[in-house]
């Protein structure tokens, strides 16, 4: 099984930009042509939120046009940037997502690995939270099937990362999290997304990660470092289920020079 991850896509409405200089939308139509042409297509892509910039129906309308070039299926979450009711009413065949009032949380079943999907989001607050109720319902659909593979994905990761300026957009409720992740030894990987980068942690017994914006990418830095973004190789994750590992490979977006051969540097197919 090979899933397909895609991040951070903050699209706007047409011909806007994001932070008045990114195209999000450009971008995200490339990531979503090279997910297409890939020699071994994903079963899956999940798309861990921020999903828009501004919530605006306009924004997801435009949102669902680019990810209906998809041809694997995929699967939406919640980011702090987004609007669950507005989510709803721009997919309304995703019944996944739930109905209103509800937390955008929701297990899929129908492949080797199993996903399970939290909603971190905190209305007009940077910073997630998970709280008793969302906590609850992962403990109960863990308890469901304790010996499936499964990875739980979620927008806000739930490390610190030793960014000053990230760490205070952090998510509230992570020890909570790793009371219930460390009753589980078939978590495989927690993934996530809302830092714009590729990193990795330990977290409760598993590995928890973070993906890379199909866009721009959070300033890179430790401590007390500027809390702005670059304009890095936008790029996306695969997570491949080889039966009893999961692999995950950090895809840039961009097409780059290659492959070319180690023993006289002359072009090979690829």
């Amino acid at each position: 099984m090979l899933i397909a991850q895609i991040s951070d896509t903050h699209i706007r409405e047409p011909g806007q930009l994001c932070c008045g200089r990114v195209d999000t939308a450009t971008f995200l139509a490339k990531a979503v042509a090279k997910l297409n042409s890939l020699p071994r297509r994903p079963d899956v892509v999940i798309v861990t939120g921020d999903l828009v910039d501004l919530a605006t129906p306009a924004e997801y309308a435009h949102l669902a046009r680019l990810l209906g070039a998809l041809e694997a299926p995929f699967y939406l979450v919640m980011g702090n940037h987004d609007h669950r009711e507005r989510l709803r009413a721009a997919f309304p065949e995703h019944d996944y997502l739930g109905v209103r009032g509800s937390f955008v949380q929701y297990a899929v079943e129908s492949f080797a690995v199993r996903l399970l999907v939290l909603d971190t989001n905190v209305p007009n607050q940077s910073a997630g939270r998970l709280c008793e109720e969302r906590l609850a319902w992962l403990a109960a659909k863990l308890t469901e099937q304790p010996d499936r593979p499964t990875v739980v994905a979620m927008h806000h990761p739930p490390f610190a990362t030793g960014n000053t300026a990230c760490d205070r957009f952090a998510l509230a409720g992570s020890d909570g999290l790793a009371r219930v992740i460390a009753n589980h030894t078939n978590i495989h990987a927690i993934v996530s997304g809302h830092l714009h980068r590729a990193t990795q942690a330990r977290f409760a017994g598993t590995l928890a990660m973070t993906c890379p914006s199909t866009a721009h990418q959070l300033h890179f830095g430790l401590g007390d470092s500027p809390f702005g973004f670059d304009l890095e190789p936008p790029a996306f994750q695969l997570h491949l289920w080889a039966g009893n590992v999961l692999v995950t490979h950090s895809v840039l977006v961009d097409r780059f020079e290659g492959p070319y051969s180690f023993e006289d540097g002359q072009p090979i197919s690829a």
